[in-house]
């Protein structure tokens, strides 16, 4: 079978057809990387966003409209609990729990590893797996074309491939596009010529024609640019920057101990990479510092923070560099070690071409720790230059500029105040605001804002969404 079967033909979104699951771990805030974090995205109407984002403080208090009957397809390559998942999964994750919460009847199509179930609930969400790396795509298009008069709106999410939902969904369906970064070059690192080549074809040429008159949702500025330059994008674009942790959340202490109060004052300077192991996070490049600024910053250490099929090769290049003792690979940790391990080094580096924004930078930010990164898309808009961290500019090398950040963070009122900035920056930042944002504009599309339910027996407007429309009788 291409789809899944669904028993009595009860509607996939029906949150009463799927049994509780067993407990699931918590998706891990340190295997981010395929994009993001958060900021205030805009949402339809006639302003313009801003050229650098610069988000006030969100208000928690406003979670945004109620979604009650609306029902939404989130259409992810990955799940948060995948072994290779990262951003973007924790970002459609994220979202779809917002929506959930907000009344909307959420399923969350996703390719399946062969431990996973292939339906659960979690968090009021419906899960649903089918597929693997590559066949999730024609299993996935087959069972929305299956279930297309279900769903009132669909987030195709875009990891360089789309799922083309706009292609077998109803005309009068809302489909809304999520892209983090422009893949472009990135194909390479994976596949043959002829295949990369074919892989940029469909993210440009094909998706563009296929997407223009659907809205589309990317996570930094520099994304959207780099959309209408690279890849021709001709659909309006709105910006929803990924979220984290509440403030509140970040400050994980153990008995005895302050994760975010930093280094000790007498400390050995200390680099971290925090994030998935995978070829174009080119953590390799981090790993080489701890031998080419031995020399100048004695006692230097690197520490290496996630997992990855990229693990295997840095732990032989550790030993034939002889670096033992000096980069330390801890492989996944839990929260509260992995904050500990964050917050009492220097410098948080990343050596990734490809970002939309850069969900590990702000969780480095959020204890106080500062960034260097390339000034490339999405981190350009992540790492606040000479504030929050440093960009390796055109003309410099990475070990140049971290070399440099060492030296001024060993100025301690330096270092104080460069803390400082980076907490109030990641403040900004949290899933909630993230959530509300993706929600008004959920409501836009689907014009309910001009249309608010007054009563529980007040009729929905033509073209609105009906809470009971399209339900399957139970047989």
């Amino acid at each position: 079978m291409v789809f899944q079967k669904v028993p009595s033909r009860v509607e996939p979104g029906l949150l009463t057809i799927t049994p509780a699951p067993a407990a699931i771990p918590a998706p891990a805030p340190a295997e981010s990387a395929e994009s993001a974090v958060h900021g205030p995205a805009t949402v339809p109407g006639p302003a313009a966003a801003p050229a650098t984002p610069d988000p006030a403080v969100p208000d928690p208090a406003d979670p945004g409209p109620r979604l009650d009957g609306v029902r939404i397809v989130m259409v992810n390559w990955r799940d948060p609990w995948q072994s290779t998942a990262g951003g973007a999964e924790e970002y459609a994750w994220r979202i779809s729990r917002h929506l959930a919460e907000r009344g909307a009847i959420v399923t969350f199509l996703t390719s399946r590893e062969p431990h996973q179930a292939r339906v659960e609930t979690k968090d009021g969400v419906v899960i649903r797996r089918m597929g693997g790396k590559f066949t999730v795509y024609p299993r996935v298009m087959a069972w929305l074309a299956l279930w297309r008069r279900e769903y009132h709106l669909a987030f195709d999410c875009m990891n360089g491939i789309p799922f083309f939902t706009r292609l077998v969904l109803r005309r009068s369906t809302r489909v809304v596009s999520v892209v983090h970064h422009v893949h472009d070059l990135q194909f390479n690192a994976y596949f043959s010529a002829p295949l990369a080549w074919f892989g940029r074809f469909l993210e440009s040429t094909v998706a563009s024609r296929v997407y223009r008159n659907c809205t589309t949702v990317t996570v930094s500025e520099s994304s959207r640019a780099a959309m209408r330059d690279k890849l021709g994008w001709r659909a309006p674009i709105e910006i929803v920057h990924n979220g984290g942790v509440a403030p509140q959340c970040a400050d994980d202490r153990s008995a005895g101990s302050a994760p975010d109060a930093g280094p000790a004052p007498d400390a050995a300077p200390a680099l971290v990479s925090l994030g998935r192991l995978v070829v174009q996070k080119r953590v390799s490049r981090v790993v080489d510092l701890a031998r080419t600024l031995g020399d100048d910053h004695p006692g230097l250490r690197v520490h290496i923070i996630g997992r990855g099929p990229e693990g295997e090769h840095l732990a032989e290049k550790v030993g034939r560099d002889g670096l033992h003792g000096r980069v330390e690979l801890h492989g996944f940790l839990s929260e509260e070690d992995k904050n500990t391990v964050l917050a009492s080094c220097h410098l948080h580096v990343t050596a990734s071409e490809f970002e939309g924004w850069g969900l590990t930078v702000i969780e480095a930010a959020r204890l106080g720790v500062p960034t260097v990164a390339y000034d490339v898309d999405g981190l350009r808009d992540s790492v606040r230059d000479g504030e929050t961290g440093w960009l390796v500019r055109e003309g410099e090398t990475l070990e140049d500029v971290v070399s440099r950040a060492l030296t001024e963070l060993s100025d301690p009122r330096r270092a104080e105040e460069v803390r400082r900035a980076c907490r109030a920056w990641a403040a900004r930042f949290t899933w909630e605001a993230s959530g509300a944002r993706m929600t008004r504009l959920v409501a836009a599309e689907l014009d309910l804002t001009h249309h608010p339910r007054t009563s529980p027996t007040a009729q929905p407007p033509s073209g609105a969404p009906d809470p009971t429309a399209g339900k399957k009788a139970k047989m």
